[in-house]
């Protein structure tokens, strides 16, 4: 019985797969962090420059001073 075409390039990707993999360096996890101290930085800027309420304004502005602190320290 023939085989299609689908179930061969199925097998083929099934083996390529399981070939050797390449050495990548692992991804630097202080990298990660930073990446995502920096995108909440610009989401509580983002939201600095629509807060109206004095609070809410104190509050973010703490906030970026803590994230600042963060990023300086990874």
């Amino acid at each position: 019985m023939a085989r299609g075409w689908e179930s061969k390039a199925v097998e083929d990707q099934q083996q390529q797969a399981q070939g050797p993999k390449t050495n990548a360096a692992p991804p630097d996890p202080g990298a990660a962090e930073r990446a995502t101290l920096q995108l909440a930085r610009t989401r509580a800027l983002a939201d600095l420059q629509h807060a109206c309420v004095p609070a809410h304004r104190a509050m973010l502005e703490a906030a970026i001073r803590d994230l600042d602190e963060k990023i300086r320290a990874v």
